[in-house]
């Protein structure tokens, strides 16, 4: 196991990870035999809601029997696959068999619509999609048929549980063409496109190689000590990196067993999973730990088989990370950060980690990564305790976006480091905090104004549950600050003026709040993460509205 304290120190705002254990050098389907001659015996993978569950042998066999199936069917290396279906074993069969025949697997979002599938699909030019025939309330199917006219180099879909899927995932094993497939790739070959969440106009296709995301998912896993005894359970999606990489990945480079309680996220089913299943570890974001510690009946699930796990995607309460610790037994749950483009950790927290230091920071960096934060106007690298954006070099950085280098090039300059757009704080100890993205800087009347400082302080008010803090246009300042909130249940209406009595003395004028939007809920991420764009969108015409 990979341990901290290795990393360099200095006056500046540059880390660097520990260089144990070595990378990983094999592609990823030459891990998974070499995980499955080891632990043939053990579970591989399990998927609760349809009752269904592999050893690694029997796992390693069915990814060789649809890999064969997909050869056979005239899917070459490069060409790109598409995945279109809620978290089940189908899906992670076909995330390993597209991988061990060089497949470029195109992983699309369950909730997208026609329009969203069509852009990926064409954008991506996917020759093969692999879809569920449905899921909750969207016709998969149907929606396939109406946009594959669209995409001309869509050649074939495949419909799960359907006879062409039984055919291509029942294809006998054909030895030798899978090795000779093998022997071609590389591990610095394109293996998945995931699109990112696109806060921003149409989202974007970071490209990962194998080198990417095998590597990473194995040292998160290093970081948390998995081993073949683990048990992982996945409430996250699997289109995400979260679940394909720090998940999937995570547990069968460490011959650990992929445990999948349902097709979508319910804190019950993924209680009772991590009950039934003696779970080691269990993965969320936030508000999902929140749901599970919500249900009336949370003290009656046996989860003293937990030890770890992963919190991402936003921070967590201290009260939350509290009861995570002791309530679910998860004393080395670790927070992680990290995006898309970067396979997608870059910062994790270690196992011996204080509470605080999980609330607080996003921990140090990984191994085999640099990180630095610069300002961002002029790229110097900054000082230890000054605000500048977070960048990160290393194996992890994506290959590019898909078809597009100009973007490219906007976010990966010429020395390598991609530049995230987060702005964060290194400590002395090389620990992290997030402070907010360069693009929710508010810039009031010539004062740089960055809105997680004041959402911090805000949620300190005994009224406020959740807090998204915006800037919106004005005629005199060129921004001001408007407060969105979520209020606790019960609580007393709040004011304008009651927000800004609350703030007075004890923030500068400057950053108060000129104006206050009550919303019920926040448009969010799938990672959990407030759309700051859309919530900013919404403040604005409720400004117009008057």
């Amino acid at each position: 196991m990979a341990t901290a304290g290795t990393s360099s120190r200095g006056a500046s705002s540059y880390d660097r990870g520990e260089t144990s254990p070595a990378l990983l050098t094999t592609t990823i389907g030459v891990n998974l035999t070499a995980s499955a001659a080891a632990f043939p015996d053990r579970d591989a993978l399990v998927d609760l809601s349809s009752g269904r569950r592999w050893s690694y042998a029997e796992f390693s066999h069915d990814v060789r029997r649809l890999a064969s199936g997909l050869i056979s069917a005239g899917v070459a290396a490069g060409d790109r696959v598409g995945i279109w279906a809620p978290n089940c074993a189908e899906w992670v069969l076909t995330q390993y068999a597209t991988a061990g025949i060089g497949a470029v697997l195109v992983t699309i979002n369950p909730a997208y619509r026609s329009h969203e599938l069509a852009y990926a699909l064409k954008q991506s030019g996917v020759a093969t999609v692999i879809s569920a025939s449905r899921f909750k309330t969207s016709d998969y199917a149907g929606i396939l048929g109406e946009v594959a006219p669209e995409c001309p180099e869509l050649r074939e879909v495949v419909i799960i549980g359907d006879t062409r899927w039984r055919d291509l995932a029942g294809t006998p094993v054909d030895t030798a063409s899978l090795a000779q497939r093998g022997a071609t790739l590389s591990t610095q070959d394109p293996i998945n496109i995931q699109y990112t969440s696109g806060t921003t106009g149409y989202p974007k296709a970071a490209t990962l190689t194998h080198r990417n995301i095998l590597n990473n998912g194995y040292l998160v896993g290093e970081l948390l000590g998995y081993t073949e005894s683990d048990r992982i359970c996945l409430p996250v999606p699997l289109y995400h990196c979260f679940g394909l990489v720090m998940g999937s990945l995570a547990a069968t480079s460490h011959g650990a067993a992929i445990v999948l309680p349902g097709p979508g996220f319910d804190p019950a089913a993924t209680l009772r999973a991590v009950q039934d299943e003696a779970c080691t570890s269990l993965y969320g974001v936030p508000t999902m730990f929140i749901a599970e510690l919500g249900l009336a009946d949370s003290g009656d699930y046996d989860l003293s088989s937990l030890r770890t796990g992963i919190m991402a995607g936003s921070s967590c309460p201290a009260e939350v990370m509290r009861r995570v610790i002791d309530d679910m037994h998860m004393a080395g749950v670790a927070i992680c950060y990290g995006m898309t483009e970067t396979s997608p950790v870059s910062t994790q927290t270690r196992s011996d980690d204080s509470p605080a230091r999980r609330v607080e920071t996003v921990g140090q960096v990984g191994p085999h990564l640099e990180i630095k934060l610069t300002d961002p106007g002029t790229g110097a690298t900054v000082s230890r305790g000054q605000v500048g954006e977070l960048c990160t070099r290393g194996y992890s950085v994506m290959t590019g976006y898909w078809n597009d280098p100009e973007t490219t090039a906007e976010v990966i300059d010429a020395d390598g480091w991609m530049h995230t757009g987060d702005l964060a704080v290194m400590d002395d100890d090389g620990y992290v905090r997030i402070t907010g993205r360069i693009k929710d800087m508010v810039i009031r009347g010539g004062e740089n104004i960055y809105p997680r400082e004041i959402e911090e302080f805000l949620y300190g008010h005994p009224d406020i549950l959740d807090v998204a803090v915006i800037g919106v246009p004005d005629q005199t300042y060129g921004e001001e600050l408007m407060a969105v909130v979520r209020l606790c249940e019960g609580a007393t209406p709040m004011t304008v003026e009651g927000l800004r009595e609350f703030c007075a003395g004890r923030l500068a004028h400057f950053k108060v709040p000129r104006y206050l939007r009550i919303v019920d809920d926040f448009p969010m991420t799938v990672t959990g993460k407030v759309r700051k764009d859309e919530v900013r969108r919404q403040g604005i015409e409720h400004l117009a509205d008057g």
